[in-house]
Formats: C-alpha cells, structure tokens, sequence
C-alpha cells in the first residue's frame, strides 16, 4: 500500500511540475513544420527537465528526439557523477541495459534476410551440440527468443538453466533466451558477438561511440551509475558481450538504431527491408489489450498512434525508447539513476504526445 500512496504522490509531483509546459506537443508541432513553436517547446524542455531532475534525484540524463526520421534535437542534463560534478554531454556513455535487446533482434533478423537463420527453424539445428539437455529445446526459435516465448526464466543465476514451462505458449520475459540466440549466432559467424555487431550493425549503422564490450575511451566518457540516494557507483566494464544487456551507447547513438528501424534498406545494406521491418513489428503475443509483444520490441496502442518501445534497467542505469514507424517520431531517453525512469513518462508525453500504455507495463520498476 505504501508503495502505492507515493507512486501516486509522485504522479501528483510531476504533474503540477509539467503544468508550465506548452499544452503542444513538439511532434505534433514538428509534424506542421512550425519550427519557431518547437523551439519553444524544447526550451521549455530545457527549463523543466533539470526541475524534474532535482526534485527525483537523477543526477544525470540524456535525450535525442527524431522527427522524420532524423535527430532533431538532443541534449546532455546533469552530471556523470555527483560527486565530481563533470557535466553529461552528448558524448556521455551510459549503460542500456535491455535496451541491447531489440538491437540483437534486428541483428538476427538481419542473418534471416541473408539466409544465415530462419525465423521458425529450431536454433538446436545451428548447433554442434544442444544448449541444454531437454527435448523441448528443439520447440525454441528466433521467433519465440524474441517475443518472449521460449519458457526459459530471465535469469537462471547459479541454477541450471531449465524451461519451465512449454515453449510457444505464454509470455515470459527472459534474458536467457536472448543468451541462447547469443550462443547460435557466435557458432553461425564464428565470431564473438561484440565483434560480429561492431562490424556488421554497429559501425555500418553509425553507432561509432557503442559497443557491447567495454572499450578505453569509455574511461573518459563514461557516466557513473547512482543509486536512490544519487549516491554513484560504477557503470560495469563488460570485457564479454550480453546479448541481454551489455551494450554500452550515446543517446544519439542509440537514436540511429531508431532511426533504422524507420528506414527500410536492401539485403546487402545493414538496414532491414521493409518487410522484416513490418515483420518485426507485427505483434506475436498480447499481454493485454493495448500491449503487445513483437520481435524484439513491445508494441503499444497509444492514444496518438502505435508505437513501439523498449525499457532497460541495469539498476544505477535506466534507460527507455518509445518510436512510432508510421509518425517517423520517436525519443531516447538513457539516465544515470535508480530513480530514471521517474519522470520518463512526462517527458515522452511532452514530446510525443498521447497517452503511452507501456508506462503501465508490470516488469518496469520506477
């Protein structure tokens, strides 16, 4: 109950704090071309933002917003670590987390237009020997990895891995199955994936700050994480790739996935065509009748349109993306807080617009 009582404290806060936004929206003002308004809009973005912050304890918070398929505007708030104070740019690293995953889907998605894989083919055929030894392994697929089917846990921790319950059936959110697609396509490409994606994805796409592993220069840019208290702790340096979690990326790095996922290329371009496109963001599963679960990314029926969105959450680090293909809109948010995604909904509803029911998706922890 108490939990309750000040998440709807909290909503009461942000509400009244947002109440000096313009009552435009910048999409809806971008989608009319009225560029003087929209400065408005994003000034008053940059006067309230650092309010929110403060009042939520995030020390630090980057933001890229695409219209037409194209960054419009970003911008660095706050501090990398709250006791050194060093500011957050664009060039600040943070931490994904899940985010990670729909990247991994449209990699995969990829070696399907290319032949490497195929969507409902058991991923135990593209091994030399089965991940684990339970015939239902042969019922997993890309197709189930990535609409969160396959029955695995998320994490399985220092207990074997299991499925535990039949493959295809119900949605369980699950970082092992994205391990598990993890391990087939390093014995696909005989390449570590760090190294497959930098090459293929990453650097092809214009990602040259990201990477899933850790790299030097990101002794430099990289943002600390900090908990409740904003009190920091280090961001992790992946010397492995995860598959589920270990991308390491800009706001506006990660706005050029975005950005891919809106713009349709050919089998031998790092771009998806238009029908892996549409193909990845067709729902698989319902979770409940405005949410949807598709290839790699959570499909939403917002007020203003269908979006698709992902969350991540490294617990010092969280991080959210909400995009519309059809609008060609979208927004990356990534913070340095435990508290991050406090004021995330109020800032996606200033920009975007409408009423996003993501917000109110179980697994995100504010």
């Amino acid at each position: 109950m108490s939990k309750l009582l000040s998440r709807r404290q909290f909503l009461n806060f942000t509400t009244t704090a947002l109440a000096g936004f313009s009552s435009f929206t910048l999409a809806s003002l971008l989608r009319n071309n009225s560029l003087s308004a929209a400065d408005k809009v994003i000034k008053n973005l940059e006067a309230r933002v650092p309010v929110l912050m403060r009042n939520a304890l995030i020390p630090g918070l980057s933001i890229a917003v695409i219209r037409n398929g194209e960054v419009f505007w970003s911008r660095g708030f706050g501090v990398t670590n709250q006791v050194n104070r060093r500011p957050v740019n664009n060039d600040t690293i943070f931490a994904a987390a899940s985010l990670s995953k729909p990247f991994v889907g449209y990699a995969a998605l990829k070696m399907i237009e290319r032949g490497q894989l195929e969507l409902d083919r058991p991923l135990s055929d593209y091994t030399a020997k089965p991940y684990i030894s339970d015939p239902r392994l042969n019922l997993i697929t890309v197709r189930r990895i990535l609409s969160h089917t396959t029955g695995f846990p998320n994490w399985s921790g220092d207990a074997p891995l299991r499925i535990l319950r039949a493959p295809g059936t119900k949605f369980v959110y699950s970082g092992e199955g994205f391990l598990y697609l993890q391990k087939v396509i390093e014995e696909i490409t005989q390449m570590p994936l760090a190294q497959y994606l930098q090459q293929n994805l990453l650097e092809p796409l214009g990602m040259n700050s990201s990477s899933f592993i850790w790299q030097s220069a990101y002794d430099q840019t990289a943002s600390d994480g900090h908990d409740r208290q904003a009190k920091p702790r280090p961001m992790g340096k992946p010397r492995q790739a995860s598959a589920a979690g270990s991308l390491r990326t800009t706001a506006i790095d990660y706005a050029q996935f975005i950005i891919a996922m809106m713009a349709p290329g050919e089998v031998d371009s790092p771009n998806l065509s238009e029908a892996s496109l549409k193909t990845m963001l067709t729902p698989q599963i319902k979770i409940n009748h405005k949410l949807d679960w598709g290839l790699g990314w959570g499909l939403e029926k917002a007020s203003n349109g269908n979006f698709f969105w992902h969350w991540g959450d490294l617990v010092t680090f969280k991080s959210i993306t909400v995009a519309s293909f059809d609008l060609g809109t979208g927004i990356v948010i990534l913070t340095n807080s435990q508290n991050g995604l406090k004021i995330s909904r109020d800032v996606v509803q200033q920009v975007i617009g409408g009423q996003h029911p993501a917000f109110d998706f179980w697994m995100i922890e504010y």
